[in-house]
């Protein structure tokens, strides 16, 4: 029976099955939090709320292909990208030809350059996250409680039962991962600015 403290994993596979009630219980459950995250960065109830709708709507459309290993680490990225083309398409519209660029007040320069820092610290993040979700399950939970949640490397052992130098190799593991793949990302970015 399928109730409010459903685990997140056993709603979803139930959703697999096309189980209506099993997705609106993940969708009360997390809505919210896709709204929240949205309107963070856009700062327009309007579009955040159409965001989070869509997030659900393809969820729900997608549901015989996804393969979603945490369903609030999935809509959380799935937020945030939905959110990075929304303001990608709202930098292309603003776009205008401007002859003396010297003679724009500061303030709309630094308004302007503000809107893209965000549009590729949202992007790098996205990227990031993705980069989290390739790592093995265990591997990324003990990273995530160490540089997240930030507990130590004895709290960490003694929360997942197991000994401190497993975690400290876990997290050497994902760090040297991490570090491969934002190189590769910081990479992107920078021939992505070089190259517009």
């Amino acid at each position: 029976m399928l109730d409010r403290n459903t685990p997140d994993d056993e709603l979803w596979e139930a959703i697999k099955f096309g189980s209506v009630p099993a997705f609106e219980l993940l969708f009360d459950r997390y809505w919210r939090a896709v709204y929240t995250t949205a309107f963070s960065f856009l700062n327009d109830a309007e579009a955040a709320a159409e965001i989070a709708n869509d997030t659900f709507l393809n969820i729900w459309r997608k549901k015989d292909t996804l393969n979603i290993s945490s369903f609030k680490n999935y809509l959380t990225t799935s937020a945030r990208y939905h959110t990075y083309k929304v303001l990608k398409a709202k930098k292309k519209m603003r776009l205008s030809y401007v002859e003396n660029y010297d003679q724009l007040p500061v303030s709309e320069i630094l308004v302007q350059n503000e809107g893209e820092e965000k549009i590729r610290y949202l992007n790098l993040q996205v990227d990031i996250e993705h980069a989290l979700l390739n790592l093995p399950k265990r591997c990324r939970e003990i990273f995530l409680l160490s540089r997240i949640t930030n507990l130590s490397n004895v709290e960490i052992a003694e929360r997942l039962s197991i000994s401190q130098r497993t975690v400290e190799n876990q997290i050497c593991i994902a760090q040297k991962y991490l570090q491969h793949n934002i190189k590769n990302i910081a990479l992107t970015l920078l021939l992505a600015v070089i190259l517009k």
